[in-house]
């Protein structure tokens, strides 16, 4: 089983520029998704609670993993209890997250909460990249980077005043 310093210390695959122009619209969509989602958790969680709204989402999401998991024929890649513990740590993270959503929307508005989850995101990310933690290449935090950074940061302090 492999450690965290030594899956961080490997190369992680590079995509084509093909791939990369389908991908990024896709990403886009998924953000936007985030957007509904945090507007339908919302209303949920305060009409059922915010635990409850949490697990009926998961409890969806699971339900239509397993249906595709049945249909997608085996799975390669090792048994998840040959991974490393700390790989696991984002069935804890994506609940967490969904809680906030649930808690944070009604209170602050769906653009005040997305662009907060999105300057955590990244700056987390610019971190993560500038390290190479989780396996990511490394790339160093630059001017361009440190200024998109900020703008995002301006970005949260204009919604938050508008």
């Amino acid at each position: 089983m492999q450690s965290f310093d030594e899956v961080s210390a490997a190369p992680a695959p590079v995509a084509r520029p093909g791939l990369r122009l389908l991908l990024l619209p896709l990403v886009i969509l998924a953000g936007m998704g985030l957007s509904v989602e945090a507007g339908l958790l919302g209303p949920l969680g305060e009409q059922v609670g915010h635990l409850w709204a949490t697990l009926s989402i998961f409890g969806v999401g699971s339900a239509i993993l397993f249906l595709l998991l049945l249909f997608a024929g085996p799975q390669k890649g090792p048994a998840l209890t040959d991974l490393p513990r700390w790989q696991l740590i984002g069935g804890f993270l994506g609940p967490m997250y969904v809680v906030v959503l649930t808690l944070a929307t009604p209170h602050i508005g769906i653009a005040m909460t997305m662009i907060a989850i999105l300057s955590g995101q990244v700056g987390k990310s610019v971190l993560i990249d500038h390290f190479g933690w989780f396996g990511a290449t490394r790339k160093k935090v630059n001017g361009e980077r440190w200024l998109a950074l900020g703008l995002i940061v301006a970005a949260l302090i204009l919604i938050a005043r508008g």
